[in-house]
């Protein structure tokens, strides 16, 4: 199986379980972005949250499956918190400064959140998963 129809497979059962854990209405448009010359910096972009237009985009170049995976639920974290209305307009604001975690203590909570959150509900899943739970929910 190519590396693209592993996580795409993968990410079927993850959403479905992350929206039972976060609670989320319904899962966000998942953009799986390509790029070279960003797989080559060891300290490219992986994912982000784009509360304008309520999309999450993953980069998926050179990039291990299960990464990507935990990549997208942290990224749900962040659409949670924006779907909950906890992301206010001065913090959409500071989502521009390259250094919002240093500067922002509100948008450092929502990582420290989306990181603890995020890894937790990738980890339970792939228990899960491999335990041969494929119907996780």
């Amino acid at each position: 199986m190519l590396l693209k129809e592993q996580y795409q497979v993968l990410v079927k059962s993850l959403l479905p379980y992350a929206q039972k854990e976060l609670g989320f209405k319904s899962p966000p448009k998942i953009n799986f972005i390509e790029d070279e010359d960003n797989s080559k910096n060891p300290l490219g972009k992986t994912a982000y949250y784009h509360p304008e237009d309520k999309e999450i985009t993953i980069f998926v170049t050179n990039r291990h499956p299960k990464d990507i995976l935990r990549s997208v639920a942290h990224e749900l974290v962040h659409y949670k918190q924006d779907e909950d209305g906890r992301l206010t307009q001065t913090m959409r604001q500071d989502l521009h400064d390259k250094n919002y975690t240093q500067h922002n203590p509100d948008l450092r909570k929502f990582e420290e959140e989306a990181y603890l959150n995020g890894n937790m509900i990738f980890r339970d899943w792939e228990d899960n998963y491999k335990n041969g739970s494929k119907q996780v929910i």
